[in-house]
């Protein structure tokens, strides 16, 4: 019976594997097929940030940050009118801090919750 060695991958052929996997039409299984390799080996290097293709900005592919910036409003707001009780979509959180956020409109509880505890951590 043949005895099966562990194929040890260098950074660089992990890097020239994972891009090829970027070219339209191709398939991880074929690349992994190519390489004589597992399919889920070549998944888990995607993953990894040193090996993983970076997605082009702008192209609308994957997760990308925005920067953003809190800043101290020092201003002094106009008492807001009271609201009719019919009127929804409309909502203001002050931080810790004194850091303010208003939402108007539609929006997720449960994004706009984990956005406040990513605001307050």
């Amino acid at each position: 019976m043949a005895r099966r060695t562990k194929r040890l991958w260098t950074d660089e052929e992990k890097r020239s594997i994972c891009f090829q996997t970027t070219a339209p039409g191709v398939s991880i299984a074929q690349v992994a097929r190519r390489y004589a390799v597992n399919a889920n080996l070549i998944f888990k290097w995607l993953r990894d940030p040193r090996f993983g293709p970076e997605a082009e900005a702008g192209s609308g592919e994957g997760a990308q940050f925005l920067p953003v910036e809190i800043v101290q409003d020092t201003r002094e707001l106009p008492a807001a009118p009271a609201a009719p009780a019919t009127e929804v979509g409309r909502i203001e959180i002050e931080l810790a801090g004194g850091q303010r956020m208003r939402i108007t409109g539609r929006y997720d509880p449960e994004v706009l919750a984990r956005l406040i505890r990513g605001l307050t951590a």
